[in-house]
């Protein structure tokens, strides 16, 4: 991949649907500050865990990235749970990002089964994987560049409709902020008390919107120049952040009351989007079409990204040994056909929602069942990854080596890993908190919300027995292996000649 797809992937690769439709659940079930401050605290949970990735990808950006890591530094037992729980992680939400790619589609036709929708995108998704991480990139870069401009124009689109700019010269301000409110009384329990559970549910919703950004990670072995590029893709992760996720929560709590019946994803359109919804009440009649092109764009790059990184991460645990050696097997330009058709396959479970349609999917099984197990199995993943970097943090101070040397390190180490670390175990441990709630028992949504936390330790210690492994000493981690090779790949580019290569630089 170039310097120009690692650039826009790290900015926009995993927006999806979790951001465009999602955010219809969260304000519902939050209100507009409860939804902001969960995505704010998930949001710095996710900053954390890049920078403290962004160290070790940028400094050995190898096969498998942070599963080889977890090898390397921590034990070949923490790489195999983190590295299953991962690759299930990717490969259950490419069927839920497919479903809301027809979910989209039925906006403008509800007339032809959704079966026809999910064939066509599930098969563009394999087409462009088929052809290796080149045409992912490209492909991503187009994707994203539809997501950006659709993202920054609808912030300021937002903010001309909400101070009055718009067709009715409706000037809202903060008015849904003060009715219905700017929480949402969890379950009608009144109080502080009610307001906190509102925020805390909305807390896996916000996870599964940002789950997926490590991805920059799993590509570092396919970029050109990583050493340059992969702190490059770090430093801009805070503009998605910032700019994309915040900003687009802040925009629809201003615009949409979060009693509007209409933030409802059952209905089996993308009608429900808070954008869409906030558009129509406007009185704007081309753009929520227009909008809609946008979201469909975005469920398919994720979808794309679903399945380049659940087959990378299926390459890579077969790499270090903790999965079949067929997985291994590449075509001569390096694709790892295997495990890519083994991961697509897992797409037709999108099919499953035909019965009782995409949007009822999307609307119960993806947030409920497929989203929320995303969601948890996505923190477990970001608490192994910090784990694995402070003994890397811990292994670097042993050998001597300096952190100044590194490519690319963060003054807020140690701190952002140990922050993220029990950020990720108190979100995954309180995720289920609602059926202990006097008559919300669910086995169901217990064993949702708890079995992807449950699958870390049970298959650590079931590999740590099996293969007899122990923690690897400080002094014998090994930074060596493959570092020259990155070395010798390494390059200075050449200085710009004008000031359009100077802007492109900088923006790339």
């Amino acid at each position: 991949m170039k310097d120009r797809h690692i650039a826009m992937i790290s900015i926009g690769g995993v927006i999806g649907t979790g951001l465009f439709l999602g955010t219809a659940t969260s304000l519902r079930e939050g209100g507009p500050v409860g939804t902001l401050l969960a995505y704010v605290v998930v949001g710095s949970l996710c900053y954390t865990v890049m920078i403290s990735l962004g160290e070790m990808a940028a400094f050995l950006p190898i096969p498998g990235g942070h599963l080889t890591f977890a090898e390397r530094f921590v034990d070949p037992a923490w790489s195999f749970a983190m590295g299953w729980l991962y690759c299930y992680n990717w490969t259950v939400i490419l069927p839920a990002e497919i479903s809301a790619a027809a979910v989209v589609i039925n906006y403008w036709n509800t007339s032809v089964n959704d079966a026809a929708w999910i064939t066509m995108c599930l098969g563009v998704v394999i087409i462009i994987n088929s052809f290796g991480a080149g045409a992912y990139g490209e492909a991503e870069f187009i994707f994203c560049s539809i997501k950006v401009i659709t993202i920054v124009g609808l912030l300021l689109l937002g903010l001309i409709l909400d101070l009055g700019g718009g067709p009715n010269h409706d000037r809202i301000g903060f008015r849904y902020w003060k009715n219905p409110g700017p929480f949402v009384q969890y379950d009608g329990i009144t109080g502080a008390k009610g307001r906190f559970l509102g925020w805390s549910a909305v807390m896996a919703q916000a996870a599964f919107s940002f789950i997926g950004t490590e991805v920059v990670a799993i590509a570092g072995a396919e970029v050109k120049n990583p050493r340059r590029n992969i702190p490059k893709a770090i430093k801009r992760v805070y503009v998605r952040l910032l700019l994309f996720y915040i900003g687009s929560v802040i925009i629809v709590g201003l615009l949409v009351p979060s009693d509007d019946p209409r933030l409802n994803l059952g209905g089996g359109t993308a009608a429900a989007s808070p954008f869409v919804i906030a558009m129509s009440n406007a009185g704007i009649k081309a753009l929520p079409s227009i909008i809609n092109a946008a979201i469909l764009t975005s469920a398919w790059s994720a979808a794309n990204t679903d399945l380049y990184g659940s087959s990378r991460a299926l390459y890579g645990l077969a790499l270090n040994g903790n999965a079949p050696k067929v997985f291994l097997k590449t075509t001569r330009h390096g694709l790892p056909w295997v495990a890519v058709a083994s991961c697509a396959s897992v797409g037709l479970l999108a099919y499953m929602g035909l019965q009782s349609g995409s949007g009822k999917v999307f609307g119960w099984w993806v947030p409920l069942i497929f989203g929320l197990m995303t969601a948890i199995a996505g923190l477990s993943s970001w608490f192994g990854i910090g784990v694995t970097y402070i003994r890397f943090y811990r292994g670097l101070k042993a050998q001597g080596i300096d952190r100044n040397s590194l490519p690319y390190h963060s003054p807020l180490q140690p701190f952002a890993a140990w922050y993220a670390t029990i950020g990720c175990f108190t979100a995954v441990l309180f995720s289920g908190w609602y059926v202990f709630l006097k008559g919300q028992w669910s086995a169901s949504t217990f064993v949702t919300n708890y079995l992807p936390m449950a699958m870390f330790p049970v298959l650590y210690v079931g590999a740590r027995w099996y293969k007899s492994t122990r923690l690897r000493p400080y002094e014998e981690m090994d930074f060596k292996s493959g570092l020259q090779e990155v070395l010798d790949a390494s390059y200075d580019d050449p200085p710009p000649a004008n000031w359009v290569q100077r802007a492109w630089s900088w923006l790339m």
